[in-house]
C-alpha cells in the first residue's frame, strides 16, 4: 500500500475545503432555503467562536456582582437587580439582556428576568464559580496567546502553582489555588467514584490530594479503609484543617513530601492520582507511575487515575482546547489521551489496565490499571 497517497479522509476533506473556499459555492448555498439554514449554522458557529471571549466576561460580570443568587427566589425586574447589585440601571439591563441570551437568565413577557437552566446549573456547582474567578490569572496569560504558546509558564498562572523552595507553610498562592482545587473537585469526585467503586480496599493513600476534599468522598464510600494523604509539606496545613472538623478524622494520615522523592505509604491496596498527571510532563509522569507501581507491587494493589482527558470526541474541546492552553500557561503538563495513559501504565509494569466509560467526560475520565 503507497502510505503517501492521501487517504479516503484526507481527499473528503480537500474537496470540502475547496468547495467552501469558493465564492460560487456560497452564491448557490444562499440561493435555497436548506443552503441558508446550513450557511447560518456555520456563520453562528464562527461568529461565536469570535465572540467567546465576550461570552465568557458576560459569566465573570454575572458572577463577580451575584447577579444569579440574587435571581434565585424569582423573578426582578430590572431596577430590583440594579439596586442588589449595585449596578447603575442601564448596566443591570445591559447585563441581564447578555445573560439571558447565553441561558444564563430568562426574559419574560412582562420585561422582568429570572434565573435561566445556565444560571441554575451554575449555582448547583460551586467549583465553576471558583475556576470563573480563578481565570483572572488565565486570561491575563492569554492577553496574547500566540506570546503564551511560545513562552510556556511564567505568567500569572503558573505562579499559583509554583511549589519551589517549599518552605513547609502555605503561602497565599498556595492557599488560594488549594482552595480552588477543592471547590471545583465535589463534581470530579462524584463522577469518579460513581464509575469505580472503593469499597474492597483497606488502606488508600491520595497523591497530592491537596486538602483532602477527594479522600472525605472515599471515606463516606469506604467506612473501614485507612485513609493517607500525600502532598507537598506546604499544602498539609491546609489538609489538616480541613480535616479537623470530621467527626472520623483519626481515620487520616498525612504525609508531606515530592511524590518522586517522598516514601510513599507501602500497605495500601489503592492508590489515587485525581487530576494529578495532566499538570505534569512526560519524565515526571513516568517516574510517578513506576514508583506507584513498586510500591503497589507486593500487595498486588490497583491503581485508579482521573482526570480530563483528550481526543475523544465528546471531550475534545476541554481537554485539546482548555486545558491545552490552561497547562501550557501553567508551565508543565498537557492532556494527554486515554490511549496515551493507558500506553504509559503499562510500560510501568501494569499488567491489567482499563478505561473506564465515562457519562460525564467534561469533568473527568477515569482509567484503572491493576498489578496482577
Amino acid at each position: 500500500m503507497d502510505e503517501t497517497r492521501p487517504t479516503f479522509a484526507v481527499r473528503w476533506r480537500s474537496l470540502r475545503n475547496r468547495i467552501l473556499l469558493a465564492p460560487r459555492f456560497h452564491r448557490i448555498a444562499l440561493a435555497s432555503p436548506v443552503g441558508r439554514f446550513f450557511a447560518r449554522r456555520s456563520a453562528r458557529k464562527l461568529f461565536d467562536l469570535t465572540a467567546g471571549f465576550v461570552y465568557s466576561q458576560v459569566l465573570v460580570a454575572g458572577v463577580r456582582s451575584k447577579l444569579f443568587e440574587h435571581l434565585v427566589e424569582g423573578p426582578a425586574t430590572v431596577s430590583e437587580i440594579a439596586a442588589a447589585t449595585g449596578l447603575p440601571e442601564d448596566a443591570a439591563r445591559r447585563l441581564l439582556a447578555a445573560s439571558a441570551s447565553l441561558d444564563l437568565t430568562d426574559r419574560l413577557a412582562d420585561g422582568r428576568f429570572m434565573l435561566g437552566a445556565q444560571g441554575a446549573a451554575l449555582l448547583a456547582n460551586p467549583g465553576v464559580a471558583a475556576m470563573i474567578r480563578h481565570h483572572d490569572a488565565l486570561y491575563a496569560d492569554l492577553r496574547d496567546p500566540v506570546a503564551a504558546l511560545e513562552r510556556r509558564g511564567g505568567g500569572d498562572l503558573a505562579r499559583l502553582w509554583n511549589y519551589d523552595g517549599d518552605t513547609g507553610e502555605p503561602s497565599a498562592e498556595t492557599a488560594s489555588y488549594t482552595a480552588l482545587m477543592a471547590a471545583s473537585q465535589d463534581l470530579v469526585a462524584r463522577e469518579t467514584l460513581r464509575l469505580f467503586d472503593v469499597r474492597p480496599f483497606s488502606a488508600i493513600v491520595d497523591i497530592g490530594g491537596g486538602n483532602g476534599r477527594f479522600l472525605t468522598h472515599v471515606a463516606d464510600r469506604n467506612a473501614h479503609a485507612e485513609l493517607h494523604l500525600l502532598d507537598r509539606p506546604s499544602v498539609l496545613p491546609l489538609a489538616r484543617d480541613a480535616l479537623s472538623h470530621r467527626p472520623d478524622k483519626e481515620r487520616f494520615t498525612l504525609h508531606g513530601g515530592h511524590f518522586l522523592t517522598a516514601p510513599l505509604p507501602e500497605n495500601c491496596d489503592l492508590v489515587t492520582l485525581i487530576r494529578v498527571l495532566h499538570d505534569h510532563d512526560e519524565e515526571v509522569v513516568e517516574r510517578l507511575l513506576r514508583r506507584v507501581y513498586e510500591t503497589l507491587e507486593p500487595r498486588r494493589g490497583t491503581l485508579l487515575v482521573s482526570e480530563p482527558m483528550a481526543g475523544a470526541r465528546a471531550r475534545s474541546r476541554i481537554g485539546d482546547a482548555y486545558f491545552n492552553l490552561y497547562l501550557q500557561a501553567m508551565g508543565s503538563g498537557r492532556p494527554r489521551m486515554a490511549s496515551e495513559l493507558c500506553d504509559m501504565l503499562r510500560q510501568a509494569g501494569f499488567r491489567r489496565v482499563r478505561a473506564l466509560p465515562s457519562g460525564m467526560p467534561i469533568a473527568t475520565s477515569a482509567i484503572v490499571a491493576e498489578i496482577g
